[in-house]
């Protein structure tokens, strides 16, 4: 039972963003958006720690103290900030890197589309504001791609999807 809702919520989510890409200008990038999600090591842990209305990582984290199921998911998906961290040599540790835009716009999709799906009929468009401002302190992110996804998520709570996602699809580079 849990494995039908999981497919479903996974599904439902996937295809929001899906079309949100599309409004992104970004139509053909949604379509590969979390594919490895139905994968053995993603499917199976949010299917046994479905819960409809939290990431079924988050209990993994409980448990484990970490997520193996995420560290498979940020690291075959470029539009999670985390998969942009490497080793500088000259600094001699982890750094966070800037995304590519189109890595970017497709974060901002995700986003949105997340915040819809947990939502539910009381989402609005300053939920994803709310959850990033509640997380931020927590973020490992280069500074440039941290302020333009900020500006992002403000401009969808100030001015509303189709002006944001206007502003998105004529996005060249930040």
């Amino acid at each position: 039972m849990h494995a039908i809702k999981h497919f479903k919520t996974i599904t439902k989510h996937r295809h929001r963003v899906i079309a949100h890409c599309k409004k992104a200008g970004i139509f053909w990038q949604g379509l590969f958006h979390d594919l490895s999600k139905y994968s053995y090591a993603e499917f199976s842990v949010g299917a046994k720690h479905y819960q409809g209305n939290r990431s079924p990582n988050e209990i993994e984290r409980e448990m484990y103290g970490y997520s193996p199921a995420w560290l498979h998911h940020k690291g075959r998906n470029k539009h999670h900030y985390e998969y942009w961290n490497d080793f500088n040599p000259k600094l001699n540790r982890v750094v966070p890197v800037k995304m590519p835009t189109k890595y970017l716009k497709e974060m901002f999709c995700d986003r949105v589309a997340a915040s819809k799906i947990y939502q539910g009929k009381n989402y609005s468009d300053s939920h994803p504001l709310e959850y990033f401002l509640r997380g931020i302190d927590h973020m490992y992110m280069h500074p440039e791609t941290l302020e333009m996804l900020k500006k992002l998520l403000t401009m969808l709570s100030e001015q509303g999807e189709e002006k944001t996602f206007r502003f998105i699809r004529n996005m060249k580079e930040y």
